[in-house]
Order: structure tokens, then sequence, then C-alpha cells
């Protein structure tokens, strides 16, 4: 069985920084082969694509609502991947989730991604 269990949710100031780390793990899940994706989902709106890395890590894309202030970053040897965000606004605020796709390219689409961690909170205050 799979587990992505993500971390490093919180409270902060607008203006502040958060580091979020997921880490997988499960027999037979090859973590290093599975490009990654962080998405987040606002109370009452849909969840929406934040980031994705491929599985070497050679490429990644962010969503234009926070390109310039997040870095997505893995490390195959951790089975960890992470979401630096700086300069956070009250808009960020929502339940923030990894996933793991197999496809051969980076994609934002929620229904590609084959498995979920549970999300952790970011709440950025005013």
């Amino acid at each position: 069985q799979v587990q992505l269990v993500e971390s490093g949710g919180g409270l902060v100031q607008a203006g502040g920084s958060l580091r979020l780390s997921c880490a997988a793990s499960g027999r037979a899940f090859t973590f290093s082969v599975y490009n990654m994706g962080w998405f987040r989902q606002a109370p009452g709106k849909e969840r929406e694509f934040v980031a994705a890395i491929s599985w070497s890590g050679s490429t990644t894309y962010d969503a234009d609502s926070v390109k310039g202030r997040i870095t997505i970053s893995r490390d195959n040897a951790k089975n960890t991947v992470y979401l630096q965000m700086n300069s956070l606004k009250p808009e960020d605020t929502a339940v923030y989730y990894c996933a793991a796709d197999l496809s051969l390219t980076l994609t934002t689409a929620r229904n590609e991604y084959d498995y979920w961690g549970q999300g952790t909170q970011v709440t950025v205050s005013s």
C-alpha cells in the first residue's frame, strides 16, 4: 500500500514562508519513477494544481498563481518531495496535498494522479 504523508503546514503571517514535505512509502512503490505534484484546496473551492516535478527532478511546472513564490524539489534518496513557499498571501490559505503520477509528462490534471496524501493545513493571516 502506498502512503504519502504531508507535513510542515501551519499558521504564518502574510509575507512569511513555509516548507512543506511529503514522504512516500510502500511496498513495491518506487518513488523515483513517479512524477510528483502539489495541489491545494481552500474551503468551498475545488482542489487546484500548485506545482509538479518530474521523476528525475529535471523538470518543474508551477501554477501562475504561485509562480515566482514557490519552489518544488525532491530527494529521491529520501523518497520525499518538498514545496518551499515564500511571500505567502492570505489567499494561499488551503489544505495542501501531494500526489504521485506515472504519466510520461507532467500534468496539472487531478484525475491523472494515482496516489494522494491526506493533506496539511496552511493558514496565512493578514
